[in-house]
């Protein structure tokens, strides 16, 4: 049964999500038409496009994406705390970057006002927009409906180019996020299009690589589009930005994409362990982990621990399988 969408995300339990959305009948609206023998990759950037332009009004991060030729993966954060601090006055202006608004707070925004109740019901309106700033499902709403409008005119028809509703994870722990992030990163390598992250197109590791290698004196620069990679903060009441190294990442997607792949089953690197070590990961249980993210984990992903808190902020009986929480136990996530 599907489960409303206010259900699947919980921000007590985690501001961590995967997203997935395809397009209808998982035609490749977004890569090579076979039958028509027409090419839409330019598609792909008007996704990767939107999300930087939304990212800059919503309180919606973007840790990880991969766009695919009838499909997109996207790991997001959201940042309630970041709307919670926010004047009406910027809510408002923010929110009418998109949307036409309202009139009761159009006047309200030029002192126009006659009465308490007309300022009442304006400031009621901008706390409606307040929550639907870091609301995930009225930002994939903006995205997918760009996206379909431009690709409907392009295409001079009408009706459906993306399904129904789009599918969420829930990732619960540091662990879960950071498995995911590989896993969307290395899609393109798992699909056989590119040969290594940094040719892959439309990839979030892709972009962070360029950044990096084109500012050749800092080594810690990253894309600005992109939640940037912190390290963890433990003196921090809040965690800004991803809660590990840049360079350890970007050793970890290399080292899994390498093992993962048929042809290059090779020793793990000794420089690799450290990350390994610090998060109390089997290898052998991270890599299948890794291959079958979206079969072992479908609503959420994480401890077995976080798992069963996750199921009880969400009116769950039950959230993962026995091959789930076995996986976990013997990969001794943290």
């Amino acid at each position: 049964m599907t489960r409303a969408r206010k259900e699947q995300v919980c921000l007590e339990a985690t501001p961590y999500y995967h997203c997935i959305f395809r397009c209808v009948r998982r035609a490749f609206l977004c890569g090579d038409d076979k039958f028509s023998g027409q090419n839409f990759d330019h598609r792909k950037q008007w996704v990767v496009d939107k999300i930087t332009e939304l990212s800059s009004v919503f309180a919606i991060e973007v840790c990880a994406y991969a766009v695919m030729s009838n499909h997109y993966h996207l790991v997001l954060k959201v940042s309630k705390e970041e709307v919670e601090i926010l004047s009406d006055y910027d809510v408002a202006l923010r929110w009418k970057q998109f949307f036409n608004g309202h009139t009761m707070v159009d006047r309200w925004l030029t002192d126009k006002v006659t009465s308490q109740a007309e300022k009442d019901k304006a400031l009621e309106m901008i706390q409606v927009w307040r929550a639907r700033l870091y609301d995930l499902g009225w930002y994939m709403r903006c995205l997918n409906e760009s996206i379909a409008v431009q690709a409907n005119k392009e295409d001079n028809c009408k009706g459906r180019f993306w399904e129904g509703r789009f599918k969420s994870q829930a990732l619960l722990d540091e662990t879960a996020l950071l498995a995911c992030m590989a896993y969307v990163d290395l899609n393109p390598i798992r699909a056989a299009i590119s040969d290594a992250p940094e040719n892959s197109d439309f990839t979030s590791i892709q972009a962070r690589l360029n950044t990096l290698a084109k500012a050749k004196h800092n080594q810690k620069a990253q894309p600005n589009k992109l939640l940037p990679f912190m390290g963890y903060q433990p003196h921090s009441k809040v965690q800004k930005g991803l809660p590990f190294k840049l360079i350890d990442y970007f050793k970890l997607v290399e080292w899994t994409g390498r093992c993962i792949r048929e042809d290059k089953r090779g020793a793990i690197p000794a420089h690799i362990k450290p990350l390994f070590e610090r998060f109390h990961v089997n290898e052998q249980d991270w890599l299948e982990t890794i291959k079958q993210f979206n079969r072992h984990f479908i609503d959420a992903a994480g401890s077995p621990e976080n798992m069963t808190k996750w199921a009880v902020c969400t009116n769950r009986k039950w959230c993962a399988t026995h091959r789930t929480l076995k996986l976990y136990k013997n990969a001794e996530y943290c």
